[in-house]
């Protein structure tokens, strides 16, 4: 009976050295992580080699000065993220444990869906009655898929629905559709306006990069006009392209209900509407229904804020 219960406790996993080994894995080295967790590489470095040893299996690699996670340390850091994500949400359900009850929302935002576009739909969440913590988390559409699916988000904001080849049981919610028009800084608009659109032939571009829904219809758009765009750069991160167009390097799509945001933001001017062309977003989520009351303040806001009706 004490040798079967002294096999038990080998076998059992050391959280600690599990929570060591995630925090090194994010770091990318034994410096950096003894620097956040206020302890020396040495201890970290020996609770490592105990992991290790228990295991039986290295989980990094030495490249350069780096630690990369072996296979076997992907596979260990994919369930220290669901593991701690979900030792955080216990505490946070017991620390409200007979207290006012906090609501919680995980949302993954495609990298291609803009910034200001995101802000105005999460903003409400934030006004619900309830208390409300919102955490925001932004990746590739495929990767933001497969957390949705093991529960590590709520929702994810999209600029295209699950297509319908994913084995993943995921639903789609249209949020609306908007407008799009072409922007650029006062001095570039004074010189391409006059004549719009055929006056953009030959101008400079940024656009969004060819993952981005919205990139195909963009690209029909110019050729059915007979413009040949000087495309200076393409950008996933619909932030970082906004930047760079309020520099003045080229003229730059985005939604037309955002006009008022970019003149602010980034003293951008419209340039003309491009027509036929519209940007669709979509909340998804696990549930066929929306339930979470934070998913449907989303909803409400895409109807009543930015878009028409799909």
């Amino acid at each position: 009976m004490n040798s079967k219960k002294a096999n038990i406790e080998e076998s059992r996993l050391n959280y600690r050295h599990l929570y060591y080994y995630w925090m090194v894995a994010k770091a990318g080295s034994l410096a950096r992580a003894a620097e956040q967790l206020g302890l020396t590489p040495q201890t970290i470095s020996a609770q490592l080699s105990q992991l290790e040893q228990s295991i039986g299996t290295t989980l990094f690699d030495l490249q350069g000065r780096k630690l990369i996670p072996t296979e076997a340390g992907r596979t260990a850091l994919r369930y220290a993220d669901e593991i701690f994500l979900l030792g955080e949400q216990l505490w946070d359900s017991l620390k409200s444990a007979g207290n006012e009850p906090v609501l919680r929302l995980t949302v993954g935002i495609t990298d291609v869906v803009p910034k200001l576009v995101a802000h105005h739909l999460l903003e409400p969440v934030l006004h619900l009655p309830e208390r409300v913590r919102l955490i925001c988390h932004e990746g590739k559409f495929e990767t933001l898929l497969a957390d949705l699916a093991i529960h590590k988000l709520d929702v994810i904001l999209a600029d295209r629905p699950v297509g319908p080849g994913m084995s993943l049981r995921l639903f789609s919610h249209p949020l609306g559709e908007t407008d799009l028009s072409f922007y650029a800084t006062a001095a570039l608009a004074e010189r391409y306006r006059e004549g719009f659109p055929q006056s953009l032939d030959g101008a400079p571009f940024l656009l969004p990069a060819r993952n981005a829904a919205v990139r195909a219809s963009l690209d029909q758009w110019f050729e059915t006009h007979g413009i040949r765009p000087q495309v200076l750069a393409e950008f996933e991160d619909t932030a970082l392209l906004d930047t760079f167009g309020a520099t003045g390097l080229g003229v730059f799509p985005a939604q037309t209900p955002l006009t008022q945001d970019l003149a602010r933001r980034y003293d951008a001017v419209c340039l003309g509407p491009i027509d036929a062309v519209r940007d669709q977003f979509f909340a998804i989520s696990a549930d066929r229904r929306i339930r979470h009351p934070g998913i449907e303040a989303i909803r409400m806001a895409g109807q009543q804020r930015l878009f028409q009706p799909v």
